[in-house]
């Protein structure tokens, strides 16, 4: 019974290293992203970005952006993940929107192994913050523990709301 244990134990940590050593490596190019906010998620502020969505695809902020949905925590990002299941595919572009999620805290191999391919089933893209000071631009005067929608005119932002369920999202993007 002695030798099964410490043998199942033995599975397991060789398991457990297996996985870190597949998903454990971070495939992100700082380089290539950036975001630039002249004073936060601010009225005033003005915003620029290209950030990666789920699938490494780059995504740019455009003079037509109208609106731009920030989450910052895990609970606010499946908030918005709920509500936009509920809609069709095309939600966002048709209201000109986009919606960015910070994963900067979570670590690589839980980002590789849950949360990646977790969001590779959303029909919408998710940009997504990888960098800690990419997030930290934008944090600076944002409430953290809600949905922040920034409503854009040609990059700088008009109005920002801090939403907390899916009925007052929606009502901020229609």
């Amino acid at each position: 019974m002695k030798k099964i244990i410490l043998t199942l134990l033995a599975l397991a940590i060789i398991g457990v290293g297996a996985l870190f050593m597949i998903n454990g490596k971070d495939n992100y190019d700082p380089t290539k992203y950036s975001v630039t906010a002249t004073d936060g998620i601010k009225i005033g502020s003005k915003l620029s970005l290209t950030l990666p969505d789920q699938f490494d695809k780059p995504h740019s902020l455009e003079d037509d952006t109208q609106k731009v949905i920030f989450v910052f925590a895990k609970s606010t990002g499946h908030t918005v993940k709920s509500f936009l299941k509920k809609q069709d595919k095309d939600y966002l572009e048709k209201r000109h929107a986009l919606f960015v999620a910070d994963i900067s805290p979570m670590p690589t191999v839980i980002r590789n192994t849950f949360a990646l391919p977790d969001l590779r089933k959303s029909p919408y893209s998710v940009l997504l913050i990888y960098d800690e000071a990419i997030a930290n631009t934008l944090k600076k005067g944002a409430k953290t523990d809600m949905i922040a929608v920034a409503e854009l005119e040609n990059k700088t932002i008009k109005n920002v709301h801090f939403l907390s369920t899916e009925e007052e999202l929606k009502a901020t993007l229609n």
